[in-house]
């Protein structure tokens, strides 16, 4: 996390950023999306087993855009915006699916997509302001602990290995429960972050003499200058129309005589 005001720098026109090699890999994760809807949606164990691996290898190419994209410098604004979306439609789209086949509680994908929207906006608010929130510790072992959770609840039935039989779905389930907390507990670190930028930009505000008094004192000050120029503006408009009335009863005078 950092409150730093630098912005990438642009190295190439918007358009073209769509041709590199991290960000095709984001969209191809963004194409696999629907993949995984339609296997989940079936309720065969060859599906699940089939949507759990297109899951892994969407989730896997997360980490490996990222890694590009820093290793080959092309870090963009496009990349920037394009790899959380594929996070959150890969995540939040499986999720709903599991609930429709009764494989996750709603309640639990309600707070898993509640606090992604906040973090998100948060972002955005802090975006405006100059600020930047990285995901923190907290926020990559959600996101871990959250994959692996859908991928156990995407499987779903009963797994054996070595005369050991490993109940996929509670497995799944326990992970994202896990997931959850470390969501809470990171949403929390971003607020406190969010919190403690926007009290030390209001501290360098005030070293500048901008303070909440002083921009309210101002903004009455305008408003009783609107008001004293609208009340100037009809003095005038008065007095306009008098000298018209004046003038228009002169020349009737004029012509009766």
């Amino acid at each position: 996390m950092t409150d730093g005001k630098s912005k990438p720098r642009k190295k190439k026109p918007l358009r073209d950023e769509i041709t590199d090699l991290p960000n095709l890999i984001t969209l191809a994760r963004v194409a696999l999306v629907p993949a995984v809807l339609i296997l989940a949606s079936r309720d065969t164990q060859a599906s699940a087993w089939a949507a759990c691996i297109v899951f892994v290898v969407a989730a896997a190419t997360d980490f490996v855009d990222g890694y590009l994209a820093r290793r080959l410098g092309l870090v963009t604004v496009l990349g920037k915006f394009l790899d959380p979306l594929a996070d959150k439609l890969i995540v939040l789209s499986t999720l709903i699916i599991l609930v429709g086949t009764g494989r996750a509680p709603a309640w639990l994908t309600v707070l898993l997509m509640s606090r992604e929207l906040a973090i998100t906006g948060l972002r955005a608010v802090a975006s405006q302001e100059g600020f930047v929130i990285a995901a923190g510790t907290g926020g990559k072992i959600k996101t871990v602990l959250q994959l692996i959770g859908i991928a156990f609840l995407l499987v779903h039935y009963p797994l054996r290995v070595d005369g050991v039989t490993i109940d996929c779905h509670q497995v799944g389930l326990w992970i994202t429960y896990g997931s959850l907390v470390m969501s809470i507990l990171s949403a929390v670190e971003y607020f406190r972050f969010f919190a403690s930028a926007a009290a030390k930009q209001a501290a360098e505000l005030a070293a500048q003499g901008i303070t909440r008094a002083g921009l309210r004192e101002r903004a009455k000050e305008k408003r009783a200058q609107r008001r004293e120029t609208r009340r100037a503006r009809k003095v005038e408009q008065k007095a306009e129309r008098q000298q018209r009335r004046i003038g228009r009863g002169g020349r009737r005078r004029g012509a009766r005589t």
